[in-house]
């Protein structure tokens, strides 16, 4: 194996530059060099993608970083802490009250993981390792999703090129200047990566994800590059973009909660084999049984506002509420081991149908509302399930993205463009079950972006590019504060390379 790398387990030389892109470390390997100079010559590019791959794989599985960051922020979860479980050191409460820190633990960990991707993904793609031109076009396509996030997230991206050793600073580039950067290599890729149409193939990059990736660049062009407003051009980009994506096979698909079993679908565009077990398990009960699982972790629940966007009786959601099938329902009959799917609220029954209770003998009912952030009991707060137990306890087939998505993405382009998207999002909610509206606002857009999309890790993303990430919520102590649009950058990452900036605010 050739290379010059990130020690696997990233061990970093002092405390205070652990960071995974600041100082990254280097390790003698396989004689291709005698000393640490920092000499480059190439790593092992089909086995340094495989591991990539590998890395992205357990991002997305965890419930901690890039997802805690991407929802728990948002109005879609909270965490609240029951008893002393999932106090955590006030880690979940903080995100979903927006007042984190930049020591915030989870801040930390996801500007390590992205930023450990983009330099991975730089050695892959230097001539020096050799890669075929669809391996650098899957490296280009990792580079530019992670880029995504750190731009998203920080407003800034630190970049090392593999003959930097661990003495050099990263320079660090604008979010405008990522932008640039990541849009060129998604460009440049695109004609490289397989044309593949709904398949078991999608776990790694095709045109299709290449294309719904740039589309994503180019509908949050107007806040990434701080204009103010969104270009008609590129709302033209982003139609054409998901035009070409059906083009490849793509397109909507009725039966909302078949979407995310393990099957091949016309909507699925990238798929991990991560593992769907923590989206499951860390929203049901204890007490929540199905074979070969104990039960769940007690932990994620839903707000009242975000629940009362789907129609339906506000109050029940078992079969027969009047609700649109995105919202789901509660069985009452023992259907999926007595696991509903989507939102969970009120009593809740095993598989034979019986009322479950929690651990000290009340019935098992999941409350709308929740005293706070503090002070719960095992039962408060709506639970949300979108991969059911049923499909398998830890079936690994995780979506990442979604034809629906660029579905909507292609009706809120035309929106901005000054045009009538009420045809577009009447297609999808006729598809699920919910009323045709008479004409699209704004609020509309969001809302059905809330509703179709919810815990696939688009909220925080969507809330700021309409102006809504600081607007108030339930259990939400700091409102109004813009500077929250942005999570700070680790305090160990501003110690260790004095080229980063400190966000506003923090």
């Amino acid at each position: 194996m050739k290379a010059l790398k990130l020690n696997k387990i990233y061990i970093w030389a002092t405390a205070l530059a652990m960071v995974g892109c600041t100082n990254l470390e280097i390790e003698q390997t396989d004689s291709i060099f005698a000393d640490l100079s920092g000499e480059f010559s190439g790593v092992d590019a089909g086995g340094t993608l495989t591991d990539l791959y590998n890395a992205v794989r357990g991002q997305t599985e965890s419930q901690e970083n890039l997802y805690a960051l991407t929802e728990v922020s948002s109005d879609e979860f909270v965490v609240p802490t029951r008893g002393t479980d999932w106090g955590d050191n006030g880690v979940w409460r903080t995100l979903h009250s927006h007042t984190w820190s930049p020591t915030h633990q989870r801040v930390k960990n996801t500007w390590n993981d992205q930023n450990r991707n983009v330099y991975n993904a730089t050695t892959i793609i230097d001539s020096r390792s050799n890669p075929t031109a669809q391996q650098a076009a899957e490296a280009k396509f990792i580079r530019a999703y992670s880029m995504f996030w750190l731009i998203d997230m920080f407003g800034q991206v630190p970049f090392r090129t593999p003959d930097e050793g661990p003495d050099v600073n990263p320079t660090v580039m604008t979010r405008a200047e990522a932008f640039d950067f990541a849009v060129k290599d998604l460009t440049e890729a695109i004609p490289d990566l397989p044309s593949v149409g709904p398949s078991e193939d999608l776990v790694s990059a095709s045109k299709a994800a290449g294309m719904l990736l740039l589309a994503k660049f180019y509908l949050n062009k107007h806040i990434f590059t701080g204009t103010g407003s969104a270009d008609a051009s590129d709302m033209t980009q982003v139609i054409n973009l998901v035009d070409d994506i059906k083009a490849e096979g793509f397109d909507l698909q009725a039966g909302y909660f078949e979407l995310f079993e393990d099957s091949v679908n016309n909507e699925t565009i990238w798929f991990t084999t991560s593992s769907v077990g923590n989206n499951i398990w860390n929203t049901l009960h204890y007490n929540q049984i199905v074979p070969d699982q104990a039960g769940g972790w007690n932990g994620f629940t839903t707000i009242a506002e975000f629940y009362d966007l789907f129609e339906g009786d506000p109050n029940v959601n078992t079969p027969g509420s009047g609700q649109e099938e995105r919202r789901g329902f509660v069985p009452t009959d023992g259907t999926n081991y007595g696991v509903g799917n989507g939102f969970l609220i009120g009593q809740q029954y095993d598989a034979n149908g019986n009322p479950y209770k929690d651990r000290t003998g009340a019935p098992l009912v999941f409350t709308k509302e929740l005293p706070g952030l503090l002070g719960n009991n095992e039962r408060t707060g709506i639970r949300v399930i979108k991969y059911n137990p049923a499909n398998g306890a830890f079936a690994n087939h995780k979506i990442v993205f979604r034809y629906a998505d660029a579905h909507l993405m292609k009706a809120e382009a035309v929106f901005r463009s000054g045009g009538d998207a009420t045809a577009l999002i009447n297609e999808l909610r006729t598809l699920r079950g919910a009323s045709p509206i008479g004409s699209v606002t704004e609020q509309d857009i969001i809302d059905e972006r809330g509703r179709e999309l919810y815990g696939e890790q688009w909220r925080r993303n969507d809330l700021i590019r309409f102006g809504q990430f600081t607007a108030p919520w339930s259990y939400k102590e700091v409102s109004g504060d813009e500077t929250k649009n942005l999570y700070p950058i680790p305090a160990t990452a501003i110690i260790s390379n004095p080229n980063l900036v400190q966000n506003p605010g923090y």
